[in-house]
């Protein structure tokens, strides 16, 4: 169709009333309005990827927010609970106190310690997955072994295996939410010679219910939070046990004891009975059902302090400096002077740059006259035990490798979006995620705690919480405003890392010349595992979508952002159950 139209001269000597040709778009291009009003939701499907804390709390938000969409979560456990199901190592529990380390929405009042055990935080997550109903959704026993991006339909094509049959399957999903955690592959020490040796050996992440330390020579591999943590309850029945130390590890006091030392959550600690061992008295956990106010007061109380821990890890601050001269003097009590022992466990690195697990009985057991603690790691496995750095051979009946998880963010399974296999991306390179929890070239995948999230920052319970109403807000974008893939541009990607990169110096996460998982297990190179910010600073982070930092693919033909403003009508004037008027609530001129 041709038009002519008339126009004053500018250039070249034309006529001002000479005729222009124009073409006029082909009706294939031509952008109609959609029959919907402004609001309206397209159907998708999710998948989840596992059912631990963050999995569960995901199917929540989703609920609470969405309609017009299915989910399902699959799990490669037998049941839910994630780290907690996974995790049952004599003396495994959580280092974060049990009021804060639980979601904000489900509130627990008889947690029977001030740390609670493993069993018990197990016990509560199943308990939340049942009495919220969540179980029609999750899928136990299965295990996702592929994902590809598909850009014509913009959806993920999976691969699903059933680990009970065998059997593989296909799937998909518009929008992909990886919830497996950092701390959930775990790994045998990286040394030659494991099938070698012909005693028992153990990882604590896969414990044997059966196993009886008693009589036995023990080799204790690995002095993290885990082996913090093992090493006192196996002591006592070992004949002899042998701890292998290749790094020292700061083990502050006990959190009240430091507390009350500073003269901090005074208020709080004034509200409760522990006994010796920080168990609750009944009184205290009867008060905790009784009177909300003093319950909520407590968890707030408790939850202010652990917030405020993060001034320590900033290297050569006045409370860095105090708080290492304490906690090596705390140390040094403990080990009685012992000045092998000393040199052997108390760091000369600062506070913080390994994770800080408070273990007054590890101290306490270190100094039993059956225990031995080896320096400078191992070299090899031997049929007999196992071979340190120096030559020399320690013979043992059970070796337990306490050696933590696989932190290099590489996924499990292939993860193929427009760039390739994330798996080959993050081996060759340094992780990257968008606020730790999106990915370039990753359209419609979301992740919990990724490179760069705020794993050392406290309870992941309330963290997830906000990560999840973060990544639904973006879904939910996507679903009513016509986007039908989302991804964070490669430029704000790097531009996040550029400001990561810039930051992490100031703290002693990024120390050199130690090996820590902060750092993926190497001793040097970027802090990948940690926020760069305390734990206020992220929940503030991802309060506001910055919808500057991510590319859009929209659904319509024309592919006109504004398709989604459809046919003049808002949701908000149909749908009899909304409020049409809420803008004259004093609540709608806040920001």
């Amino acid at each position: 169709m041709v038009v002519e139209m008339t126009r004053e001269r500018h250039d070249h000597g034309c006529a001002a009333d000479e005729p222009q040709r124009f073409t006029m778009p082909s009706p294939k291009h031509t952008y109609t309005v959609r029959e919907q009003p402004l609001g309206s939701t397209r159907h998708i499907r999710i998948v989840g990827v596992g059912a631990g804390a963050s999995g569960l709390n995901m199917i929540r938000t989703l609920r609470l927010n969405l309609t017009d969409y299915e989910l399902v979560v699959y799990e490669k456990n037998v049941d839910v609970g994630g780290t907690w199901l996974e995790n049952r190592y004599p003396g495994c529990r959580c280092d974060v106190p049990s009021h804060n380390y639980q979601f904000s929405w489900k509130p627990k009042h008889d947690w029977s310690n001030f740390f609670a055990p493993a069993e018990e935080i197990g016990e509560y997550l199943k308990q939340v997955c049942d009495g919220e109903g969540m179980r029609d959704v999750i899928k136990t026993s299965h295990q996702i072994t592929s994902a590809v991006w598909n850009e014509r339909d913009a959806r993920w094509n999976l691969v699903v295996r059933d680990l009970e049959s065998g059997h593989e399957f296909v799937d998909y999903a518009n929008f992909l939410v990886d919830g497996t955690g950092v701390l959930n592959n775990w790994k045998w020490p990286d040394v030659e010679g494991i099938n070698t040796f012909q005693g028992t050996l153990i990882h604590t992440a896969r414990w044997p219910k059966d196993f009886d330390p008693a009589g036995k020579t023990i080799a204790v591999v690995g002095n993290g939070a885990t082996g913090i943590q093992v090493l006192p309850e196996l002591q006592s029945g070992a004949k002899k046990l042998y701890h292998i130390v290749r790094t020292p590890t700061w083990v502050p006091p006990p959190r009240i004891q430091s507390w009350k030392i500073m003269g901090q959550a005074e208020e709080a600690l004034s509200k409760i009975q522990i006994d010796s061992y920080e168990n609750f008295s009944q009184e205290t956990i009867d008060k905790f059902k009784t009177d909300p106010e003093t319950y909520r007061a407590f968890v707030k109380g408790i939850e202010k302090e652990v917030n405020n821990g993060f001034p320590i890890v900033l290297s050569n601050s006045p409370v860095q400096g105090f708080a290492r001269q304490k906690v090596a003097e705390y140390m040094a009590a403990m080990l009685g002077g012992d000045e092998k022992l000393c040199k052997a466990l108390i760091p000369n690195y600062p506070l913080g740059f390994r994770r800080m697990t408070p273990g007054h009985a590890y101290l306490q057991a270190v100094t039993k006259p059956n225990v031995e603690v080896k320096t400078g790691g191992m070299r090899r496995f031997v049929p007999e035990g196992l071979q340190l750095e120096s030559g020399e051979i320690v013979k043992v009946d059970a070796i337990v490798c306490a050696t933590g998880f696989e932190t290099s963010f590489r996924p499990r399974f292939p993860i193929i979006g427009r760039t390739g296999n994330l798996q080959d991306r993050w081996s060759k390179e340094t992780p990257k995620a968008y606020m730790s929890c999106a990915v370039s070239g990753l359209p419609n995948y979301f992740m919990f705690l990724g490179p760069n999230g705020p794993i050392g920052h406290g309870s992941v319970f309330t963290l997830s919480e906000h990560i999840a109403k973060y990544i639904t807000g973006v879904i939910k974008k996507c679903q009513t405003e016509g986007i039908k893939a989302i991804v964070p541009s490669q430029d704000a990607v790097d531009d996040y890392f550029e400001h990561i990169s810039a930051f992490m110096p100031r703290t002693a996460w990024a120390t050199e010349g130690g090996r820590s998982w902060f750092k993926g297990g190497q001793s040097s190179g970027p802090v990948t595992a940690l926020h760069p910010g305390s734990r206020i600073h992220f929940f503030h982070m991802l309060e506001k979508f910055r919808g500057e930092d991510w590319d859009y693919v929209y659904d319509n033909v024309k592919k006109n952002r504004f398709g989604y403003l459809g046919n003049g009508f808002s949701t908000k004037e149909l749908d009899p159950t909304v409020d049409s008027t809420w803008y004259l609530d004093a609540s709608a001129v806040l920001a």
